[in-house]
């Protein structure tokens, strides 16, 4: 076989690979019923929907929400910039022992401020929770740490 036939052939098959790639991705894009974030569901729609919350349920959890992401995200800027203090004095000659031990302790009370932060959104939660919704909330409780585990999906609990 001549090359420029064999390269012709290869062009072609290359064209098509490329326009059946691009009609797949066309057809099958993005989805608003599928899941962000590589198919894992978000957390708020794993709440809403183990809760049963009705619209005003859910306006009001996205208030919650609101809330919550603000005071994360406070305390998250006051633990980046207290990191970089602490790691900053690497930089020194000789570490300051009662600077990085009070850092370190700074670094304490704002993981500590996050964890009540936490705790204290799902207590709201909670007492959007009509009676009949409290058991499904119970159970969420048991799962909350799947739920919010960084990169992993929820593992299927087996009873």
């Amino acid at each position: 076989m001549e090359k420029t036939k064999l390269l012709t052939i290869t062009v072609i098959g290359l064209l098509l690979l490329n326009t059946g790639t691009l009609g797949f991705l066309f057809f099958n894009g993005p989805n608003e019923h599928r899941p962000p974030h590589g198919g894992r569901p978000e957390p708020k729609a794993i709440i809403i929907e183990k809760l049963h919350f009705d619209d005003k349920q859910q306006k009001e959890y996205a208030e919650l929400i609101k809330w919550h992401r603000g005071e994360i995200k406070k305390l998250d800027s006051n633990i980046r910039q207290t990191k970089n203090e602490l790691y900053s004095q690497l930089n020194q000659t000789e570490v300051n022992l009662k600077t990085k031990d009070s850092l370190i302790t700074l670094l304490n009370s704002y993981q500590k401020q996050v964890e009540e932060t936490h705790f204290k959104h799902f207590e709201d939660i909670k007492k959007l929770c009509h009676q009949d919704q409290l058991e499904d909330f119970n159970e969420l409780t048991e799962d909350l740490s799947r739920i919010f585990a960084p990169n992993k999906p929820p593992r299927p609990r087996h009873d």
